[in-house]
């Protein structure tokens, strides 16, 4: 049995969740306008290893979220997960954002784009087909009131927080669905996999994921 621990904060939601063969059996989460990762991050990771009489050295493996997202909420998840490898001599995984909002979504048929809202006009973005295939890197784009306008000829869907800015911004046809937020209950299967696959990342160079912006 391997067990793993999550760690998602690259949004205002910051959540943990304690996986077994890539089965959450345990998720603290909390969605904060203030981004209070700092002081709750430690706190959820706490009750959960107490609520479930396990040690953290039974742990097999941390995982965090690499990003793109909130700059100071991915490094505060990283440093917490940095700080529990190397006490514990752990492996350390790790999960792009824009992968954990399309993970147990589905669509009969269009365009997938998940979005993390980037400031101003901008998002992160990556855009996949209903088989939840990646198109297209991750990358920042510019919204504009044509975006997305060369895939007008399918459904397209728009999830996360970037998606409810850009309903005031793209008039291209879409479907916005922008209460959909990465989770690190969306981690667990996925962390499961690529620790099976032995996709760890290397301690000491490891970094989180950022953009440049770039026109769409």
């Amino acid at each position: 049995m391997v067990i793993i621990l999550n760690i998602e904060t690259s949004t205002k939601n910051c959540s943990i969740s304690l996986a077994k063969d890539g089965i959450p059996y345990l998720v603290v989460s909390e969605y904060s306008e203030n981004y209070s990762h700092a002081e709750k991050i430690h706190c959820f990771i706490s009750s959960a290893i107490k609520a479930n009489l396990l040690k953290l050295s039974e742990l097999h493996a941390i995982c965090v979220n690499k990003g793109p997202g909130s700059y100071t909420g991915l490094r505060i998840g990283l440093s917490v997960a940095k700080g529990l490898c190397y006490g514990l001599n752990k492996p350390l995984l790790s999960i792009d954002t824009l992968s954990l909002m399309v993970e147990g979504i589905h669509f009969e048929n269009g365009i997938i784009i998940p979005m993390i809202d980037a400031r101003f006009q901008n998002v992160y973005i990556s855009i996949y087909d209903e088989n939840k295939i990646r198109l297209t890197p991750i990358q920042a784009i510019i919204l504009k009131k044509k975006s997305f306008q060369e895939f007008a000829q399918h459904k397209i869907y728009l999830l996360g927080n970037g998606a409810k800015k850009a309903k005031n911004i793209i008039k291209t046809p879409v479907s916005f669905f922008d209460k959909i937020y990465p989770s690190s209950q969306k981690m667990a299967f996925i962390s499961y996999k690529f620790y099976k696959n032995k996709k760890f990342e290397t301690m000491e160079t490891f970094e989180p994921f950022y953009c440049i912006n770039k026109e769409l």
